[in-house]
């Protein structure tokens, strides 16, 4: 019984001292994080826009270029 109290009291202790730390010891304030993740989040998901927009535009290309009909020179045998 004394060992589990032991136990219990030691993981109490460390995680206030690990929380104490981690407040000290952070580089910046939560929302300052919040802003930081959320900066980057955007700026991630208008990259991926945009990529996504050419990668399409070069798709449409290819696409017309296939439906466009093909004349009989244009064919060849081998």
């Amino acid at each position: 019984m004394r060992g589990a109290i032991s136990f219990v009291v030691g993981a109490i202790l460390g995680s206030l001292v690990g929380a104490s730390l981690a407040i000290l010891l952070a580089p910046m304030s939560g929302q300052d994080l919040r802003n930081e993740i959320n900066d980057r989040a955007r700026s991630i998901t208008e990259e991926v826009e945009m990529a996504a927009k050419a990668r399409r535009a070069e798709l449409e290309k290819q696409l017309e270029q296939l439906r466009k009909p093909v004349k009989p020179t244009d064919i060849q045998v081998q």
